[in-house]
């Protein structure tokens, strides 16, 4: 999966310039601090650039954060470096694939956000993913990640999307075009991304296709339930009953047992 993120990890906090990791950090916090008060420490798998991470430090969390591109990685370890001692001494991010890492430590809270679940496109990919998340959690510990919502996917449809942004030395356009594959559950989103440096004029072309598998509660249910049990699956940021048109959800579980 590195390759998907890799050739534009320098452009990507551009690109979600827009999105607010603070607030979603909060939202996280507070639905961890509602099963486990006591929690101090995260395991973050999927941990891209560090954003969610640096907020969870600025709580007075421990986060250790994993993901599989060197290149999000290295720019994760510039936001680190950049932040007060006190703060960057709670990060710690490491290369490793969520589906097999293995620390031989555990925490009060693993999470898992801005969809890397759905990154899991195989049943093998998606049940290794969750004993992952299992393996690190304390006794009581809480799992909490965020998901395409199938019903939702089907009921909406994919669209293509063009995003626009830009800062002082570059401009980037980003096409995001989906093709549903309705018998596997899956949506290849395919990325056509337009990087035009401001002072030369020169234009740089990447393309990427993200394939995302959609999910449902049923079909969740089979992957952990001899793991955890579920406390909670609402939509994402403001906790109602999941429909047809709740496009992003977030499930909360109970670890029964760590190994």
């Amino acid at each position: 999966m590195s390759f998907v993120f890799d050739s534009y990890a320098r452009y990507y906090d551009l690109l979600y310039i827009d999105k607010d990791y603070a607030a979603e950090a909060e939202y996280v916090v507070s639905h961890i601090h509602r099963y486990k008060p006591q929690a101090k420490t995260i395991l973050e798998l999927g941990c891209g650039t560090g954003a969610h991470a640096v907020h969870l430090a600025r709580k007075g969390f421990n986060v250790v954060g994993v993901d599989i591109s060197d290149s999000m990685l290295k720019r994760a370890e510039i936001r680190k470096a950049e932040l007060p001692k006190e703060i960057s001494s709670r990060l710690t991010f490491l290369q490793a694939d969520v589906r097999t890492v293995r620390l031989e430590e555990y925490f009060d809270a693993v999470i898992s956000l801005f969809h890397v679940i759905n990154y899991q496109t195989t049943n093998t990919n998606l049940e290794n993913t969750f004993t992952t998340a299992a393996s690190h959690l304390k006794p009581g510990g809480v799992f909490l990640f965020d998901f395409w919502y199938g019903p939702a996917v089907l009921t909406l449809q994919p669209e293509v999307r063009v995003k626009r942004f830009d800062d002082e030395t570059v401009k980037i356009t980003r096409i995001a075009e989906p093709v549903m594959h309705i018998n596997k559950n899956i949506v290849d989103v395919n990325y056509t991304i337009f990087i035009e440096n401001k002072l030369s004029g020169a234009v740089e072309q990447l393309y990427e296709t993200h394939k995302m598998r959609y999910l449902f509660l049923p079909e969740l249910l089979t992957f952990h339930s001899s793991k955890f049990q579920e406390l909670m699956s609402c939509s994402w940021m403001d906790d109602k009953e999941l429909d047809s048109q709740t496009w992003s959800g977030i499930q909360i579980l109970l670890a029964k047992h760590y190994e």
